[in-house]
């Protein structure tokens, strides 16, 4: 077993109405509704709206080129630190701007105020928090980055690729970068904001 992300677009002016203490359990919910949960099911793909009925102001996504597992993301991460310093200055620019935020380079993913502190250091609670400011921002450097990813295609192949890794190759890349693009686009049409949980 590993380390698992689920992301859920949040209206935010909701989630920061609901008393502090009671909000991560109401995104928990929204990411894990088992009493809706058809166990038996194909996996969904996709936005899922609302994420469960007792959360409508939450929308969760379902990553297409993953298991719901953070693995790829995390390597995604890694394959955009080995290729970077080879990619043209728009692209390395609005990419290390799109990314920072998702998946690369996260320092300090906490929101004063959002939640109650965190009591465990090592088990954190977020992956990642993004208010609508910030997913307004990536929205924007994605859809200045996008037409240029392309151009990384030989680098990529050059510096990053590496066969057997969850990551191994530019395809694999763009299409998670792709559905991270439609993540932060959607949101931010919504004026909602981002949260990563680690279910």
């Amino acid at each position: 077993m590993g380390l698992d992300i689920t992301v859920l677009a949040v209206d935010w002016e909701r989630l920061q109405r609901a008393p502090s203490g009671e909000r991560y359990t109401l995104l928990e919910d929204a990411a894990l509704p088992e009493d809706e949960l058809d166990w038996g099911a194909e996996p969904q793909r996709g936005w899922v709206w609302p994420a469960a009925s007792h959360v409508p102001w939450c929308g969760r996504y379902e990553f297409h080129s993953t298991p719901g597992s953070y693995k790829p993301h995390f390597w995604a991460g890694q394959a955009w630190d080995d290729v970077r310093e080879y990619a043209a200055p728009g692209t390395r620019e609005h990419l290390d701007a799109f990314l920072r935020d998702l998946i690369w380079d996260t320092e300090d993913i906490s929101v004063p105020g959002l939640f109650p502190t965190d009591t465990d250091p090592w088990h954190s609670r977020l992956l990642l928090a993004c208010p609508p400011a910030t997913v307004s921002a990536l929205a924007g450097h994605w859809a200045r980055a996008e037409p240029l990813l392309e151009g990384l295609r030989v680098p990529y192949g050059t510096h990053a690729a590496c066969p057997g890794r969850w990551i191994e190759d530019f395809d694999e890349f763009s299409v998670l970068l792709r559905e991270w693009g439609v993540v932060v686009t959607e949101t931010g049409r919504r004026g909602w904001g981002l949260v990563g949980l680690p279910l």
